[in-house]
């Protein structure tokens, strides 16, 4: 890897011709990974990228004057002190924050090479076109509100937020809310069953703690391999696994932490109150999330708690 201050004039303009395209075809990527959710947003990096396919002209024609027609191959991770940036263009779906966060940070990069490029190059007329691309890229602010202006208006901004809301609820609610109902209604059994058998503390922790981890690495491996998220838009499937299994364990753990207590009556007396607690944000979350209301969401969940808890208790005195 090179220096910055070890580039030739010729290397510089060889080198921003290469970030110009680079980031040209990044904004298209983001373009074309935002237009089915967000096609206003799209709109704004298709006319960003059409910028800089300008900027990359401009440097062509002055590097041709300059130098002739061939320009070599450099690239920014050929020089020290780029940024390696995620690639979030390839990710699927998109999200818009992280996109546009990124978009920015590239911008403020490409501001400070052509500043700097602009203190090392010799040629008046390098420095004259260095100067005004980093003007031009201190502007893109600047573009991307203008183009806001025209492509984010009130009704794309509300449609945007509409799919946003839609996809956290798809990517997130949905595979947490399943991890939470299976992990505080299905460990109910197990860890009653084991409360009303033995009467002992430390072995109902036990029971219930196998039961929340277990249930948690089945759900989240069984979330996971349902779908790659290509077809559903559920997200990555691996995240959304972890999600789920995640929340599976959380929902068993919950009522089953009281048991670390030594008074077996005082245990189940909290562990009640504690899934009392959960069936509620479980039926908090449906009317939230799901459109379901509220008194609805709260008598499908609780009576599927008690059909449960009941297994539990009868078995655990058989």
């Amino acid at each position: 890897m090179k220096q910055f201050g070890e580039l030739s004039d010729r290397e510089i303009l060889a080198l921003a011709i290469t970030m110009e395209e680079q980031d040209a075809r990044i904004y298209r990527d983001y373009a074309e990974g935002l237009g089915e959710a967000y096609p206003a947003s799209a709109q704004v990096f298709l006319g960003m990228a059409k910028e800089e396919d300008e900027h990359r002209r401009r440097l062509i024609e002055l590097y041709q004057e300059q130098f002739g027609e061939h320009i070599p191959l450099v690239r920014p991770e050929d020089v020290r002190g780029f940024l390696r940036h995620k690639p979030l263009w390839l990710v699927r779906p998109l999200g818009l924050d992280a996109v546009r966060q990124q978009a920015e940070t590239i911008e403020q990069e490409a501001r400070r090479f052509y500043e700097r490029a602009q203190s090392r190059a010799t040629h008046a007329s390098t420095r004259k076109l260095l100067g005004d691309l980093a003007a031009a890229e201190q502007g893109h602010v600047a573009l991307a509100d203008k183009l806001g202006e025209k492509h984010l208006t009130r009704t794309a901004l509300e449609e945007e937020e509409a799919t946003r809301e839609r996809l956290f609820v798809l990517q997130v609610v949905q595979p947490g809310l399943a991890g939470l109902m299976d992990g505080s209604v299905s460990t109910l059994a197990p860890l009653f069953a084991a409360a009303f058998a033995t009467h002992q503390s430390w072995e109902t922790f036990l029971v219930g703690l196998a039961a929340s981890v277990g249930a948690g690495i089945s759900m989240g491996f069984a979330e996971a391999l349902s779908d790659d998220g290509s077809l559903t838009g559920r997200g990555t499937p691996w995240i959304r696994g972890a999600i789920t299994g995640a929340m599976t364990t959380i929902g068993g753990i919950g009522h089953t932490i009281p048991y670390l207590l030594g008074n077996f009556q005082l245990a189940t007396s909290i562990a009640i109150v504690v899934v009392m607690i959960e069936l509620w944000v479980i039926a908090w979350v449906r009317a939230r999330y799901m459109d379901t209301p509220f008194l609805r969401a709260a008598f499908e969940v609780v009576l599927g708690g008690l059909i449960v808890f009941g297994a539990g208790v009868l078995i655990g005195n058989a």
